[in-house]
């Protein structure tokens, strides 16, 4: 069994986790960390959890971190890098739902999430854990970053085409929506629901912080820098994003063959066939991303049409499937859910 701690158990992507992991074969959760609600029976607190999890919120000073064999952290960016070194040297093998050590360029973090990176020796060992891309490297990884909801649409929708070098690279366009709680678990004006409710709106137009994270990836597929727009939007929904992507072909190909054949042996990027929509109720709950391909009025751009969960593939359900990995367990395991509809 592996020993599993969560740091940050309170919020969404904590409670995505527990969920996901209190059915999961091989796992024992050990400890769930909280400083404001330590004492607190995670069941009182999310009662979708009683008779799954029957551990209390334990005060970090108290949990003892260093007897897990793996570690979440989703917490809030800059969090993880203060205890990643003393976790490490004691064995443990740590999973970052949050953005520590994504961005290798760390005087691009430090611009971007405005504070000094308290372990920037650390950010070049972690494994960047899109496991469509980075598989062998997490396999072997003690610790891993896991991606953004955002860019883990933007990369599975843009990587095949940039890999087969079928799309100029300096003028890609990614148009995303999301749901809200992809802001957090925490209250702020423009998430409540009299704010966002039958309202859409675009945010972070002059840059988000997700933007170097999808360029570096994007950049690492093509062998260069890329030119990127990316625009995000708030959904008047709580759990999905759908993100549009915009290329210019310059070279005639068979698209959806390529994204076939890309996607062949992954189990959890679902090519639809031509012609197709997806739609964010169709992965709700689960670790799926579904992409659709098409090619308007047999024209010169490609748009691609990619849809996750935010909570699921965007966040603790591709953390499982790192774990999953990582323990050489099969990628799959606890990840079976048959998305939910209505």
């Amino acid at each position: 069994m592996i020993k599993v701690g969560i740091v940050g158990g309170t919020g969404y992507t904590g409670v995505e986790l527990l969920r996901l992991l209190a059915v999961h074969p091989q796992v024992q959760l050990q400890v769930i960390t909280s400083r404001a609600d330590a004492g607190t029976p995670v069941s009182q607190m999310f009662p979708s959890l009683r008779g799954y999890v029957d551990l209390v919120f334990t005060h970090p000073d108290q949990a003892h971190l260093e007897q897990c064999d793996l570690v979440f952290f989703a917490t809030p960016n800059g969090i993880a890098m203060h205890q990643a070194r003393a976790l490490l040297d004691a064995g443990v093998r740590l999973i970052d739902l949050a953005a520590d050590f994504r961005i290798k360029d760390i005087t691009v973090w430090e611009k971007w999430y405005g504070m000094t990176h308290a372990c920037p020796d650390l950010v070049s060992e972690a494994v960047y854990g899109l496991p469509e891309v980075n598989r062998d490297k997490i396999r072997q990884a003690r610790l891993v970053a896991n991606p953004g909801c955002y860019p883990t649409a933007v990369q599975l929708g843009f990587i095949p085409l940039l890999e087969a070098g079928v799309i100029e690279d300096a003028s890609l366009i990614a148009d995303a929506k999301s749901g809200v709680s992809g802001a957090g678990r925490k209250a702020e004006m423009h998430i409540l629901l009299a704010e966002a409710g039958d309202n859409f709106k675009a945010y972070g137009v002059a840059g988000h912080r997700h933007l170097p994270e999808i360029s570096q990836g994007l950049t690492l597929a093509v062998g260069k820098p890329v030119g990127l727009t990316f625009v995000p939007h708030l959904l008047p929904m709580i759990r999905g994003i759908h993100a549009t992507l915009y290329g210019r072909l310059k070279k005639d190909v068979d698209l959806q063959a390529l994204f076939e054949q890309r996607y062949a042996n992954e189990a959890f990027v679902d090519v639809l066939p031509a012609g197709s929509m997806p739609e964010t109720r169709s992965v709700r709950g689960s670790n799926h991303c579904r992409i659709a391909v098409h090619r308007p009025q047999g024209g010169d751009t490609v748009v691609v049409l990619s849809v996750i969960d935010n909570l699921v593939k965007g966040a603790a359900g591709q953390a499982v499937q790192n774990m999953n990995i990582m323990f050489g367990l099969p990628e799959a395991t606890a990840l079976g859910i048959v998305p939910l509809l209505p």
